[in-house]
């Protein structure tokens, strides 16, 4: 445990501040070029997925149709099965799409927007269109509200998911509001676990909005590094509740296989599906058909892919320990950062002093080390309180990634230090 910073005298925090003007400009001095902005799996992770680029040995799926052809809409149903027994969704609720989930996302949200569901008005009609974004959150989603100039209004996240007493009473206010964005398994950016009894509050709550849709993105569904958390089925729990229309369910393998060459699917309801293929059926005669067989016959299984999977929290786990253990060795006690500590995911969120986000990623970027934007978890990537960063522990080496967390924790101190001296 390190001394309290906060707590110091001016006198005392000149002098480490001294110290740290020391520290931090002999990691200037050695020209850093470390990335660590996004999530990317690293060389030696993607590595571990060769194998499936040799899996073609023939064409045909198991129902006799040569994949190298146009059609098969819904995706191979070897590629369906798989993801029925991994996901524990019925086969007929899944459509196997391309190499991009958040593709999907964007396709549901631009459904939504022109042609609505249901026999509902479509929200291009409407005169405002909202959506609930849990924050901190994945900037990706955020960025599709922005593009199609859906207003979005940010819901703290609590260690069970998004603050239900407050997501309930808005939804239940106003008919703008006609859905929210979900990572409900190890989080984008703390690593939350949705808790049992925020599904089922998410699937039974009253909204104002008849069309209103839960868009569950569950990216690191099998993304266990260091023990295994379960989610409910929120397909379960909305048929429960009597709104089986409610869920719009996207998982892809972008980090279990290859980012760029991955598959992805989208899963919902007879009804939502009914639309969906009206629509994806005038925009593709088939996605790549070719890539499912082969990520299929490589993995072969659901138990197939918790094997893949065991390799890469191996992979993954020292990443997330040197993060870990680096921020507890320099900032622990400090009263200068607080942090989360995942079982699974991809993310470490960390938290520094209001006001001081900013100023942490500009010197971590002044020093050689690219961090991902102060504000970036937040719509509009704009933080309230200037405080959040995520870490994006996965693509460095190890060794570089142990030297950027150590100059990550002096640009915290420093940034924390020259706060309290403007305030003292």
């Amino acid at each position: 445990m390190g001394r309290d910073i906060s707590k110091c005298s001016r006198a005392e925090l000149q002098e480490c501040k001294a110290e740290l003007d020391r520290r931090y400009a002999g990691y200037v001095a050695e020209n850093l070029k470390l990335d660590m902005s996004r999530g990317k799996p690293s060389g030696s992770q993607l590595d571990l997925t060769n194998p499936v680029l040799n899996k073609l040995e023939n064409y045909i799926t198991c129902d006799g149709i040569d994949a190298r052809n146009y059609g098969g809409l819904e995706g191979i149903p070897e590629a369906r099965r798989l993801f029925s027994d991994l996901l524990g969704i019925d086969v007929d609720k899944i459509i196997v799409g391309g190499n991009s989930s958040l593709n999907l996302m964007y396709d549901a949200m631009m459904r939504l927007y022109v042609f609505g569901t249901g026999g509902h008005t479509p929200w291009r009609k409407l005169p405002a269109v909202k959506f609930l974004c849990p924050s901190p959150g994945y900037d990706r989603h955020f960025l599709v509200c922005e593009d199609l100039g859906i207003e979005m209004i940010p819901v703290p996240m609590t260690e069970n998911g998004p603050d239900m007493d407050m997501v309930e009473k808005l939804v239940a206010e106003d008919d703008a509001i006609k859905g929210i964005w979900c990572v409900p398994l190890y989080s984008n950016p703390q690593g939350v676990c949705y808790s049992d009894e925020t599904v089922d509050r998410l699937a039974a709550m009253k909204t104002a909005a008849p069309d209103f849709r839960i868009f569950w993105d569950n990216a690191y569904g099998v993304h266990h590094i260091y023990r295994e958390c379960r989610l409910k089925d929120i397909f379960g729990a909305c048929e429960a509740a009597g709104n089986p229309n409610r869920v719009l369910y996207f998982f892809s393998t972008s980090k279990i296989t290859f980012p760029g060459a991955g598959v992805a699917l989208v899963a919902s309801s007879a009804e939502n599906l009914k639309e969906i293929r009206k629509h994806m059926s005038v925009q593709t005669i088939g996605h790549d058909k070719l890539n499912q067989l082969r990520t299929v016959r490589y993995l072969k299984d659901a138990e197939g892919v918790r094997r893949h999977m065991r390799l890469l929290a191996d992979e993954l786990r020292p990443k997330f320990d040197i993060v870990l253990n680096t921020l507890e060795r320099e900032l622990a006690g400090t009263g200068l950062a607080c942090w989360t500590k995942p079982l699974g995911g991809y993310f470490v969120s960390v938290d520094v002093p209001d006001g001081c986000a900013k100023a942490v990623v500009a010197l971590a970027q002044q020093a050689g080390v690219k961090l991902t934007g102060a504000g970036a978890a937040f719509p509009y990537k704009k933080d309230p309180r200037d405080r959040n960063i995520r870490i994006a522990p996965t693509y460095p080496t190890c060794e570089e990634l142990q030297k950027a967390m150590e100059l990550f924790c002096v640009c915290v101190k420093l940034a924390g230090v020259n706060k309290l001296l403007e305030s003292k």
